[in-house]
């Protein structure tokens, strides 16, 4: 058996170098995209949009950044993984799209690479799953060892 090439339906399977490697890249893009949703809301560590933060619900910016901040800790956690992901994938999407795009088709040309990036990575991540580490694995494995150690029940003849 082949550490690289062990696969389930649902990706590497948790126990495979593969399975860790992309579990620590879940942890790594999640976290960086939830600090920069954080940065767009809050202004810290650093001010976004030259110091301008986004008006409570105003679209695009106050909107992305709940979806950066609250979809990139579920993916940093592993919790909802192939959703979050594809959420944020779909809003770097819609950033390239409607932001970078019109400055030019290349992505060091527009000023898109973090979206570009952020986009494919979200989208991997989608695609193969949450891979080691994720929350998804550890509540599914509870509930696996909740009903599999829940004792059997004595049922009482029926009196008829």
């Amino acid at each position: 058996m082949h550490l690289l090439t062990t696969e389930t339906k649902a990706g590497p399977a948790p126990s495979t170098l593969g399975a860790v490697v992309l579990g620590l890249f879940r942890i790594l893009i999640g976290a960086s995209f939830a600090l920069h949703g954080y940065s767009e809301l809050f202004g810290k560590p650093v001010h976004p949009y030259g110091a301008q933060l986004p008006a409570f619900g105003s679209w695009p910016h106050w909107w992305a950044g709940i979806i950066e901040l609250v979809a990139g800790i579920a993916v940093a956690l592993g919790l909802g993984t192939r959703i979050a992901a594809l959420l944020c994938s779909g809003s770097m999407a819609y950033a390239f799209l409607t932001v970078h795009l019109k400055h030019g088709i290349l992505p060091i040309v527009n000023g898109g690479e973090p979206a570009a990036l952020f986009c494919w990575s979200f989208f991997l991540i989608a695609v193969l799953g949450a891979g080691a580490f994720s929350a998804d694995a550890l509540i599914t494995r509870f509930t696996r060892s909740q009903r599999h150690s829940a004792p059997a029940r004595a049922v009482a003849p029926h009196l008829g």
